[in-house]
């Protein structure tokens, strides 16, 4: 059992970055809605968090990413993810920006960012990004 209990704490310290990665994208352009947290939720249920402490995963986030002034302890979480939730994440980042129906600089800066520093190859970043795009315009 206490083996156990180790493994969920280092199982949300992991999901906790993630979702501080996802929250720095949502009030990268000062909007935080509530449509992006429930983006962000979703994609953490996906992904492993539990649905029951889902609100506290998102409270700890909203802490350690307003407590840090670098993206790289996040993306390093990422960065170490399957091919396939790396691409998960990712089309959320997309999601989040998109959620208003437009990008801003900063949010497209960050985006730049992040293509190299989790190791994305330019051609599925503009993929990822013109898919979400057509979705938000439906």
């Amino acid at each position: 059992m206490f083996f156990k209990k180790k493994d969920n704490v280092e199982e949300n310290k992991y999901l906790v970055k993630i979702a501080a990665l996802l929250i720095h994208a949502a009030k990268i352009d000062e909007n935080y809605s509530t449509i992006e947290e429930k983006i962000i939720k979703q994609t953490l249920i996906e992904i492993g968090a539990e649905n029951k402490n889902i609100d506290e995963l998102i409270e700890d986030a909203k802490k350690l990413e307003a407590n840090n002034n670098q993206i790289l302890e996040f993306t390093r979480e990422v960065k170490n993810m399957s091919e396939t939730n790396k691409i998960k994440i990712v089309e959320t980042l997309w999601r989040i920006i998109y959620s208003n129906k437009e990008a801003d600089m900063f949010e497209t800066n960050l985006m730049r960012r992040l293509e190299g520093l989790l190791y994305i190859d330019r051609k599925v970043m503009g993929n990822l990004k013109d898919k979400i795009k057509r979705e938000n315009q439906k």
